[in-house]
């Protein structure tokens, strides 16, 4: 599995109701709601999108979803 980055990390903080699959269908709604311009958000969705499609369940069980503030 391919490590997920530091805003990667974050975006699924925000993005996640607890499950893989949840957390996909989260983001896949939330980049439907993108506008052109915001590139940087829908390529980074993109990415983290890949990597959640990529994983196993029990991979992404195992991922600490908490915010770090004191990056």
């Amino acid at each position: 599995m391919n490590a997920l980055t530091f805003e990667e990390t974050n975006l699924l903080c925000i993005y996640n109701p607890g499950s893989r699959l949840g957390a996909i269908e989260a983001l896949s709604e939330m980049r439907g709601h993108l506008e052109p311009d915001e590139t940087e958000l829908l390529a980074l969705t993109d990415s983290t999108l890949a990597k959640l499609r990529a994983m196993t369940d029990a991979e992404f069980d195992e991922l600490e979803l908490y915010p770090d503030f004191d990056e």
